[in-house]
Order: structure tokens, then sequence, then C-alpha cells
């Protein structure tokens, strides 16, 4: 499994737009082939931050998942609402309980 974390700072007057476009990607994203969860979630510490969530069955469907051009403009569009440029993180993992 694939397990991406990711996040992003928010200029203020940019949060409800970030927050529509967050929730419009995470729900078409979770109809892509090999997403097994896909979520947005607000920093409680800071409510500018923006913290995503995503697993994947394998890198093939993430490599899919990142060449969808709905998500490349995504990820510009989010980027230019926020104060730095959003972070991101890929891992490999696998299930050990459960």
């Amino acid at each position: 499994m694939i397990i991406v974390t990711g996040s992003v700072v928010l200029k203020e007057e940019n949060l409800e737009q970030a927050l529509a476009l967050s929730l419009e990607h995470v729900r078409r994203s979770r109809a892509e082939a090999g997403c097994l969860a896909h979520a947005v979630h607000q920093d409680v510490e800071n409510p500018l931050r923006l913290v995503f969530v995503e697993e994947w069955a394998d890198q093939a469907a993430l490599a899919a998942h990142f060449a969808v051009p709905a998500s490349r403009a995504f990820a510009r569009a989010l980027g230019a609402l926020a104060v730095e440029p959003p972070q991101l993180q890929v891992f490999e993992a696998r299930r050990t309980i459960g």
C-alpha cells in the first residue's frame, strides 16, 4: 500500500475557496481505481492548515492519480492560495495488525 500525506497553509482570505477545492478533489479521487482512502482535515491548532491523508493500492494507482489533469490542476490551484509551498510525502507501507 502507498500512503500519501500532505499539508498546506493558506492565506486567511483563501480558506473557504481552498476547502471547497479540497473537498471536490477528495471526492473525485475516491472514485479512482486503486484509491483505498482519501481525506482532508483542518488542523485544530492552525485552522489555516489543511492536512491530506491518502491510501493507494499500489504505486501504479498513485501514478495514475498524479497523471489525472484535474489532480494537477488542483495542486496548482491550491498552491496559488497558500502562504508557502504545499508539502507532500509518499510512503510504502504494509498492514501489520488488523
